[in-house]
């Protein structure tokens, strides 16, 4: 890819992904290394302009997408699927809602 803003926005934000997913040690991971010859293969020369630049980016920015979302969806699993089984006046009140009460005083039981 060229070195324009863009390209090089969309290549730190890859590697900063890389980071959050293998912490310090990210540099010695294939996937790093994959990525940055893949950007200093398709770095563009003031001798050559193609159509597999632009097409390069396109990729390069939806491997981006990719890995912030599944970052962001594991973080969202994990808030709000590692409790295990929760009760249903938990649930009620997760959406804002109580149980109803039963004449006697007795709240809802199994």
């Amino acid at each position: 890819m060229a070195a324009s803003p863009s390209s090089l926005r969309v290549y730190r934000g890859i590697l900063k992904e890389l980071r959050a997913m293998q912490g310090q040690n990210y540099k010695q991971s294939l996937a790093y290394n994959y990525v940055t010859d893949q950007f200093r293969k398709n770095q563009v020369t003031g001798e050559r302009y193609c159509r597999a630049q632009q097409e390069a980016l396109h990729a390069s920015q939806t491997y981006l997408c990719l890995l912030a979302s599944s970052r962001n969806h594991q973080a969202l699993h994990n808030l709000y699927h590692a409790k295990g089984e929760r009760n249903p006046e938990d649930v009620a009140g997760l959406v804002g809602l109580r149980l109803p009460t039963q004449p006697g005083g007795k709240g809802w039981e199994k």
